[in-house]
């Protein structure tokens, strides 16, 4: 059951909280409705880069049986940031900045898990998709151990165009793949850098793939060769760690 707090229902209840400018996740709109309000909604959340969903009325229902209208929007528990924002602010503050992209990952859990370990290493931000991932709500972030309340999120609607704009701007991209060949502890994360952990089920997609200037591989020796995505993020995170303090070592 989600909880009520983490959600606003209605025509007049959702629109104010567009024209408010709260973080909303997701809108879903009933697939029934087709009049200029429920454009206009879909105009406005467009202009602001939240996903909306059309869905049968039965979903919103089993949310909420209160008058919704065929309106309900998904709170976001955290305030999202953008990649073209955040990435000039980080160079201007003089950081090596260091990113983790999360290509299609929806489990919660293992969302969580990964933003604890990057706020413990000291990631820059997570990057993740609008459409076909995790939802960033409060169980998100009580599996996170709180570590979203500090760790910048940036929600992108096309992830290819993110994580070229990270490259373009001189960061190395890091695939990690049981397909690839190079072990992840031969690639250099000293520079600018963004870590790529694909879903369990489907890896990294063929597009992001493509826009890594270096595929690794974490190797396995046991019968199933299946890492969870969480546990090989804190691999490939704290490979980034070691390097980087290694680096700063031989420089002082």
């Amino acid at each position: 059951m989600i909880d009520k707090t983490q959600y606003i229902y209605g025509i007049h209840a959702v629109s104010e909280a567009i024209e408010a400018g709260k973080d909303i996740d997701k809108i879903l709109l009933s697939k029934t409705l087709n009049n200029d309000t429920a454009q206009d909604i879909i105009n406005r959340a467009k202009a602001l880069r939240v996903p909306v969903q059309r869905v049968p009325v039965q979903k919103i229902d089993r949310i909420t049986r209160r008058n919704h209208q065929g309106v309900l929007a998904m709170l976001a528990a955290v305030t999202y940031y953008h990649v073209e924002d955040l990435v000039p602010q980080l160079f201007d503050d003089g950081e090596n900045p260091f990113f983790v992209v999360l290509d299609g990952v929806t489990d919660v859990r293992n969302f969580g898990a990964v933003a604890r370990t990057c706020e413990c290493a000291g990631v820059s931000a997570i990057v993740i998709p609008d459409r076909e991932s995790v939802s960033v709500n409060a169980d998100a972030v009580k599996t996170s151990a709180g570590a979203l309340n500090h760790l910048p999120v940036c929600r992108e609607h096309n992830l290819v165009a993110a994580v070229k704009m990270l490259r373009d701007s001189g960061f190395k991209i890091i695939g990690t793949s049981d397909k690839n060949s190079m072990p992840y502890t031969q690639g250099d994360y000293t520079g600018p850098v963004a870590i790529v952990l694909g879903a369990e089920d489907k890896g990294i997609s063929p597009e992001i793939m493509k826009l890594c200037d270096t595929r690794v591989l974490i190797p396995e020796f046991g019968h199933i060769n299946s890492l969870n995505v969480s546990v090989a993020g804190g691999i490939m995170i704290y490979e980034v760690v070691r390097q980087r303090l290694n680096d700063h070592q031989e420089v002082n």
